[in-house]
């Protein structure tokens, strides 16, 4: 009990809050601790765990999902801030039936565009990122300024290196993970 409190019950917890995640289509409605962030939130309460921990943070993608369609470091985001947020994991980019993988997964496999697998959810969903973004007009470091604003990027080889160069693939399967988001992009 709480003297301090008026009714001698214990003040609010003032380091927990309830936030409502929908993840991969699906709301979850969560207490979290402040501190907490969606990586942990989505592998140790949701036991989402295609994304995951490297180097806590931010450098080298292999938390990376989708919230509201884009790419975050999942590493870096405060839970309690994406109250009400869409967030989609590499587990939930096949969609509901989960017989068919995301074009994006299937060009992964087809290509051979991994080889441990550790940085694979990462990559992928950083690739569908980078795609949606490139289709959506924004520029990267290497588009061509003669492109137009807000039309589409054409992505080729050099413009899907830069914007996946954040996310870093210790077994070196860089060729083929071009070669795989190529193909989606044809």
């Amino acid at each position: 009990m709480d003297p301090d409190s008026p009714h001698g019950t214990a003040p609010p917890d003032r380091h927990h809050s309830e936030v409502t995640l929908r993840v991969n289509g699906k709301p979850h409605t969560l207490t979290v601790d402040h501190r907490s962030v969606l990586l942990d939130v989505l592998r140790e309460d949701l036991g989402l765990t295609g994304a995951k921990k490297g180097c806590d943070h931010g450098q080298c993608g292999a938390c990376t999902v989708l919230v509201g369609g884009r790419r975050v470091n999942s590493c870096l985001l405060p839970a309690v801030a994406l109250d009400g947020s869409d967030v989609t994991t590499v587990e939930g980019l096949a969609g509901g039936d989960g017989e068919a993988l995301h074009p994006m997964q299937q060009a992964f496999v087809d290509r051979d565009a991994f080889q441990c697998g550790y940085c694979t959810p990462g990559q992928i969903c950083s690739a569908v990122g980078a795609v949606a973004e490139a289709e959506a007009g924004h520029p990267s470091h290497v588009t061509d300024p003669a492109t137009p604003a807000g039309r589409p990027v054409p992505l080729d080889a050099d413009e899907i290196r830069e914007r996946l160069s954040g996310n870093l693939c210790r077994c070196g399967a860089y060729p083929h993970i071009v070669e795989a988001v190529e193909d989606v992009v044809r």
